[in-house]
């Protein structure tokens, strides 16, 4: 295997024996072997949409597949090698409507090759070894680094706007324009182009269209649920059954919450789930009691020590403790080796073993955090934010956040949020605000100083808010006394990344290591073009930023 999709990857440079995120050889190489599939039918139906023939199936496919293959999400070979051949038919289907569509024009198919043309083996075992002639060792010594990188960057890119589609669609917002770039991205990248120019433009265009579905998402979100307000969240446990929620999908929250409704069972969020808490089609549900432990790398231990059951919705699972294994759910796309999966939204399993469980046996002290902090709620009071700039009340807006991790150096973001001075303002998101969103920041201009925006996906929120603030400013985002620190762990990061270079947004500081498949030169452009950077210390980068 070769991966280095993730910020964790083996000695910052690939996992090529085992994942660091606990992904082994065969799954990892099927996991490619999936992509590869998936461009195949890509081939077939970006030319069939060409000519105006489409296929819903073939849409949410591609970004199911993609999605699957986003670290920390599927960890099953077989339910990867069920995904590849479903590619393989599916690809025969689009290459059917692409045909019929080349007869409609009156105009002869063209012969693919290539991915389109692949054919899949007869067991796993074939599979596996189709998977090691096309995976990222290969292109990369035929290739070279950087245009395998600029590839890989721009898959990295799909796969993390994947996720945001795949939530968009489960809440009935699509985009054509969204599905038709997947498919065209990648017919692209099956063609192995290999001018650094055309790259770069693609790299662009997936930040752009991600834009889109973030926007999708967020008005999923907000239409069925209502925009987030400021809500106090309890972060100690409620004596009672219990069940704990992690990941990222709130249409599965809304359902479980519905089918405890009455059953004496506690229900808890985890992890990305906890910004659930400000919307108010979810806060009425009164046995949504708090928030439990932090971040997704602690979940081993953590989970060891929650009473109750676990469901684990979308991404961000590591291997289960023996201790929890008949505790522990999976729903959605994520998957991994002997954990139960629940396919339809039927959460029996997992109310069965929540009340079996012992439950908290006591309630904890009354502790409390800030969620909530969306653009609804943040531009609701900008005329308050405005006067307070202009007064000097406040100085400059922090955006520190992103994906947290288990590798050394994330610390950086805890002291630098602390040192952050006090007549200075914290927007963060993502699970990366695990690091400090339990201190106390105080106050500054009657404003709390740190705001949570929300999940990962709600970076739209605080794009939404930067420009928001420039228009009342009369200026550009990059004018504004407005800063991004970055901290990234897989292909989500990666993609709001591009999202934002795609806004031409500059001064970006990204850690706490950079991308291994970014390659000192494509890396020298992106210095050139949006003056990215690593971060340093806290305090060089403070006193950079504030002169």
């Amino acid at each position: 295997m070769f991966c280095f999709q993730c910020e964790q990857t083996s000695k910052g440079t690939g996992c090529t024996v085992k994942g660091v995120c606990g992904k082994d050889a065969e799954t990892a190489t099927l996991q490619d072997l999936l992509v590869y599939a998936t461009k195949g039918l890509a081939m077939y139906a970006h030319r069939a949409r060409e000519l105006g023939a489409k296929d819903h199936e073939l849409d949410v496919f591609t970004v199911e597949a993609l999605f699957s293959t986003v670290t920390n999400v599927n960890f099953d070979p077989e339910r990867v090698v069920g995904l590849t051949r479903k590619a393989a038919a599916l690809r025969h289907k689009a290459k059917k409507l692409y045909e019929a569509a080349r007869a409609k024009a009156g105009r002869k198919a063209e012969k693919l090759t290539g991915p389109a043309a692949w054919t899949p083996a007869a067991d796993m075992a074939g599979l596996v070894e189709q998977g090691a002639t096309i995976g990222i060792a290969q292109r990369r010594e035929r290739l070279g680094e950087d245009v395998a990188g600029l590839q890989e960057l721009i898959t990295y890119g799909l796969k993390g706007m994947a996720a945001y589609a795949d939530h968009a669609q489960i809440l009935g917002h699509e985009d054509e324009a969204v599905y038709a770039f997947f498919h065209e991205a990648l017919d692209f990248l099956a063609e192995e182009p290999r001018d650094v120019d055309a790259l770069l433009g693609m790299v662009l265009r997936v930040g752009e269209v991600n834009l889109r579905a973030m926007e999708l998402l967020d008005a999923g979100n907000t239409g069925a649920y209502g925009h987030p307000v400021p809500t106090r969240v309890r972060i100690e446990p409620v004596k009672g059954k219990a069940i704990l929620v992690s990941g990222h999908d709130l249409k599965d929250l809304e359902a479980l919450l519905e089918q405890t409704e009455g059953k004496g069972i506690n229900v808890y969020t985890h992890g990305e789930m906890l910004p659930a808490h400000g919307y108010p089609g979810l806060k009425e549900f009164k046995h949504l009691v708090g928030n439990y432990g932090g971040a997704w790398q602690d979940q081993r231990k953590e989970f060891d020590e929650f009473p109750g059951a676990i469901l684990m919705t979308t991404n961000c699972i590591q291997q289960p403790k023996d201790s929890y294994m008949g505790r522990i759910f999976t729903s959605g796309l994520v998957a991994w080796p002997g954990v139960v999966h629940i396919s339809d939204r039927n959460f029996g399993p997992v109310i069965e073993a929540a009340l079996a469980a012992d439950g908290f046996k006591e309630d904890g002290p009354d502790r409390a955090i800030l969620v909530g902090f969306g653009h609804e709620a943040v531009l609701g009071v900008a005329d308050k934010v405005v006067e307070a700039v202009k007064s000097g009340a406040i100085r400059h807006f922090f955006l520190v956040g992103g994906c947290d991790g288990a590798k050394s150096g994330r610390n950086y973001y805890t002291e630098l949020a602390q040192a952050v001075p006090r007549d200075c303002l914290i927007l963060t998101l993502a699970c990366g605000k695990y690091r400090f969103n339990k201190l106390d920041f105080g106050e500054v201009a009657g404003l709390p100083r740190l705001l949570d925006v929300g999940q990962c996906n709600d970076a739209y929120s605080a794009v939404q808010i930067a420009l928001a603030l420039a228009k009342a400013f009369n200026c550009e985002v990059n004018d504004l006394p407005f800063s991004l620190i970055l901290s990234w762990y897989e292909q989500k990061a990666v993609c709001i990344l591009l999202t934002l270079l795609h806004l031409g947004l500059r001064n970006m500081r990204l850690g706490p290591t950079l991308p291994a498949f970014v390659t000192p030169a494509v890396l020298n452009v992106l210095v050139e073009k949006f003056n990215v950077m690593p971060i340093s210390t806290p305090q060089e980068d403070l006193a950079a930023i504030l002169g």
